[in-house]
Order: C-alpha cells, then sequence, then structure tokens
C-alpha cells in the first residue's frame, strides 16, 4: 500500500505528457547526440512535483576544442591580473 509513510522514494516516476508531445521527444532522441535536460523544477501548493525539460544536442568535437580554448586564454588573462 501506498501511504505516506510507507513510498519508495527512489522509484521511477511516471511523465505525465499528452501523446503528441511523447512522440515529439521520442522522434528527437532516435536522433544520435540528443539528450533530455531538465530545465526548471517547481513545487505547487499541494505538494506535486513539475519538472520542466527539454531536448538538446551536444557539442561537436570542433566546438568542444574552441570551447576548451577560450577556457584556458579567460584563466590565463585571469592569472595575469
Amino acid at each position: 500500500l501506498g501511504t505516506f509513510s510507507n513510498h519508495l522514494p527512489l522509484r521511477e516516476r511516471k511523465l505525465l505528457l499528452k501523446k503528441n508531445e511523447l512522440a515529439k521527444i521520442q522522434k528527437a532522441l532516435k536522433d544520435v547526440g540528443t539528450t533530455i535536460v531538465p530545465l526548471k523544477l517547481f513545487f505547487s501548493a499541494r505538494g506535486w512535483a513539475k519538472l520542466e525539460i527539454a531536448t538538446a544536442k551536444g557539442k561537436k568535437l570542433h566546438d568542444k576544442r574552441a570551447a576548451l580554448k577560450e577556457r584556458d586564454i579567460d584563466r590565463d588573462t585571469k592569472r595575469e591580473i
């Protein structure tokens, strides 16, 4: 029985989505390199948790290299100051 004191806090929860929303997310996840990212977490007055999610694509290899180079340059300039 699922009561207030007797529940599994780490069990998997069901995403409450409309059929077309779920289909859109599943279609986006079939693409290689696409993931689901949580954006915001809301708690309602009734104690319900709402999670705003989005699909995102990862960086390409050349983008990662450029980001690392910029980070190194910023770190070096901060060190000099």
